[in-house]
């Protein structure tokens, strides 16, 4: 019940915020009609006269046209990586975090009049909602997400990224949210032609500055993994240079690919974040 009440709870949260704070529709790079002005350009015959800047014209003797960017329904995949390591959080669950991110780019897709898609995205990708301009559709998803068991599951960036690829044919605008502990194989290059892509890594501060502590009992969520002992200075000096190494060849990769990239930590608002992202 109390699970119920809190997925509520983030649904109106976001959806309040994502219709009160995100404004404006998209617009594409491509000329033809719309509303946002782009050039003039010198009148060719069979061209709508109505486009007809007569001022200009006047001036320089030449019938010249007005040319618009063109408003273009875009395609947005939601895939969110769910594996045992998104079962942990200080503030709030990365899982719970994760959800919040979902239905946040779920809800700006359906203000802008643009469809979604989501996977969930672990050794395989399910789909969990097909292409959609409804607001049950952010339902499905945020309760898909929010409720699916990752325990025990892991990433297969391999197959991952292929199934992507393969899956979906139009270019499109892809968001891949996870925590990106286990980049081994993460090769966006063939991905980021095809589609325009963007990472949101979700992680807890903890994770990335952890604290010595002494008799404890570990489980790792994503192989179950049994560890009793103490978490000493040295180990934790260990596992900050390996993640600092990990977190760099990601963002070298990312930055080669061009793809866009944000970390939101679980004691944060995404909201801000996500609008940051957006409008880069």
């Amino acid at each position: 019940m109390t699970s119920v009440l809190t997925l509520k709870k983030l649904l109106i949260k976001t959806k309040k915020q994502v219709f009160s704070e995100i404004i404006g529709n998209n617009t594409s790079p491509l000329k033809g009609e719309g509303y946002d002005f782009l050039e003039l350009k010198e009148y060719e015959y069979g061209e709508d006269a109505k486009n007809i800047d007569w001022v200009i014209s006047a001036k320089l003797q030449k019938p010249y046209v007005k040319v618009f960017h063109a408003q273009k329904e875009l395609n947005i995949y939601i895939v969110p990586m769910l594996c045992g390591s998104v079962y942990f959080g200080t503030s709030k669950m990365k899982q719970e975090l994760i959800t919040e991110i979902c239905s946040i780019l779920g809800y700006s897709s359906i203000k802008q009049g643009d469809p979604f898609c989501s996977y969930i995205a672990n050794e395989n990708i399910e789909l969990i909602t097909k292409k959609t301009k409804r607001i049950h559709g952010v339902h499905q998803m945020a309760q898909s997400v929010y409720e699916y068991d990752v325990l025990g599951k892991t990433i297969n960036n391999t197959n991952l990224l292929n199934e992507l690829y393969s899956q979906i044919k139009k270019r499109s605008i892809l968001f891949l949210i996870g925590d990106f502990f286990d980049i081994k194989n993460f090769d966006l290059k063939l991905l980021s032609k095809k589609h325009e892509v963007y990472v949101i890594i979700t992680r807890d501060h903890f994770e990335e500055n952890p604290q010595e502590l002494s008799n404890v009992n570990l489980i790792d969520p994503n192989n179950y993994y049994n560890y009793e002992g103490s978490i000493s200075k040295k180990s934790i000096q260990n596992y900050k240079k390996q993640l600092k190494q990990n977190d760099h060849q990601l963002f070298e990769h990312l930055q080669k690919c061009g793809v866009k990239v944000i970390k939101i930590f679980t004691n944060e608002e995404p909201i801000s974040k996500l609008i940051g992202l957006l409008q880069r």
